[in-house]
């Protein structure tokens, strides 16, 4: 397989139990999942190996990149402000158009306004919960 172009990616808020897209897009990565280690050696651990038994799992952040429109700004900002998680997707251009769902906070917001390039704004959200598998369809797991 020669790979999927990602372009057609969408990062989506829901809205009233429908998605709309947020902004416009032209970088998404994360979430960022990680775990913890829990050290479980015990001065019986086979030929003095450390031992380790899995722990708490993070979910990460999720980071995107957008063109920037001030008119949009009030909108943005108001995820800021907001302690509650709002509940986000991120659509793949699969043929099976895959899905991460999950709640999250807006941590970050950095617009920029170069002199040789068009607005931008970078956003940062953190995870909140396990993000859910699924297709535009129906979920894959529970």
């Amino acid at each position: 397989m020669a790979g999927i172009n990602g372009f057609g990616t969408q990062f989506q808020h829901s809205v009233d139990s429908t998605f709309v897209t947020v902004a416009e897009s032209t970088n998404i990565s994360g979430p960022g999942l990680s775990r913890e280690a829990l050290d479980a050696t015990t001065h019986q651990s086979p030929d003095m190996y450390m031992e380790f038994v899995g722990g708490l799992k993070d979910p990460g952040e999720v980071s995107v990149d957008v063109r920037y429109d001030p008119d949009l700004h009030d909108a943005l900002i108001a995820h800021m402000d907001d302690n509650d998680p709002h509940t986000y997707r991120i659509v793949w251009p699969d043929t099976a158009q895959t899905t991460w769902t999950f709640p999250a906070l807006m941590t970050g917001f950095e617009p920029e306004g170069p002199y040789d390039d068009l607005l931008a704004a970078s956003l940062t959200f953190k995870v909140s919960g396990k993000p859910i598998l699924g297709t535009l369809e129906g979920d894959i797991e529970e």
